[in-house]
């Protein structure tokens, strides 16, 4: 038996004592068998949720912090991801779609790039995205606000005329009233610089911000990386087309994603691991408890 074991162990390319660790760890549970149990839980949880990869996944574990469970690197948590399945890589980026009016009158770049915001309705992004479907194209229009990435106002058309943006601006102040008073920042395409979208701005109360000259796609990146993440968890990485659905389809998916999933559930790494509600909500409490 020494001698076939030696022999198995040099046609096999394992040392003898490889060879007898695995004999006495071979019926042992896996070390990490409770923590891939949790993470396939929170990856199964939410529709959404199989677009994590380790820096979420890390998070949603802090955010969780399961009983008799402990939690590793975001290293270790990668690995074992790879070891169940469950890892995921973006597959593609979208591209802006609306475009600059050279001749209408522009608005200061009151942002510079900083998309930071101290308190919640103090800094809000805007755009428009683009989405093809069976019968015609489907436009998104949405206001995020810089705090905690949260979705203010939300509108959908089958086109992008100055008309979306207004309803966009309209929803938001019905539901969010503090916002008024807010920078609202764009890029400069022929809806942010018509007469409809700046008196609706006004009426509402908030301040206009553009890109600045030159039309730079980063000065309004965190729009650009909003929509490209909604593309991805919604069809890229699940082999959807929105080209098969309808106009009316795609408006209940992308209002679900972000009214519910995006808003309430969706850990936002921007956020320290947590999701915009839960961010705006600690925050509230925070401000309540010094008063």
């Amino acid at each position: 038996m020494t001698g076939k074991i030696a022999f198995y162990c040099r046609a096999l390319d394992v040392t003898r004592q490889g060879f007898y660790n695995y004999l006495v760890n071979r019926d042992k549970p896996w070390k990490y068998e409770a923590l891939a149990a949790v993470m396939m839980k929170i990856a199964t949880e939410d529709e959404y949720n199989d677009t994590y990869g380790k820096v979420r996944m890390h998070e949603a574990l802090l955010l969780k912090n399961p009983k008799d469970v402990k939690i590793p690197s975001e290293s270790t948590v990668y690995r074992v991801m790879n070891d169940i399945g469950i890892t995921h890589k973006p597959k593609r980026k979208p591209n802006g779609i609306t475009v600059a009016d050279k001749e209408a009158r522009k608005s200061d770049d009151l942002l510079k790039r900083n998309f930071k915001a101290d308190k919640p309705c103090e800094k809000c992004v805007t755009d428009i995205t683009e989405l093809k479907a069976k019968d015609g194209k489907m436009y998104t229009s949405a206001i995020f606000d810089c705090f905690d990435a949260s979705v203010l106002g939300l509108a959908m058309a089958n086109n992008m005329r100055a008309e979306l943006c207004v309803q966009t601006v309209e929803n938001a102040v019905k539901t969010h009233s503090s916002i008024k008073g807010a920078i609202l920042h764009s890029d400069r395409g022929s809806q942010y610089t018509s007469e409809k979208y700046r008196l609706a701005i006004a009426e509402s109360g908030l301040i206009q911000s553009m890109n600045s000259a030159g039309g730079r796609c980063h000065d309004n990146a965190r729009c650009e990386s909003f929509w490209a993440r909604m593309k991805e968890e919604l069809f890229y990485s699940r082999n959807r087309k929105s080209e098969n659905y309808t106009i009316e389809e795609l408006k209940t998916m992308v209002w679900r994603y972000f009214m519910s999933y995006w808003n309430n559930r969706r850990i936002c790494s921007a956020n320290g691991g947590l999701p915009p509600a839960v961010k705006r909500r600690r925050y509230y409490e925070m401000q309540k408890s010094a008063a």
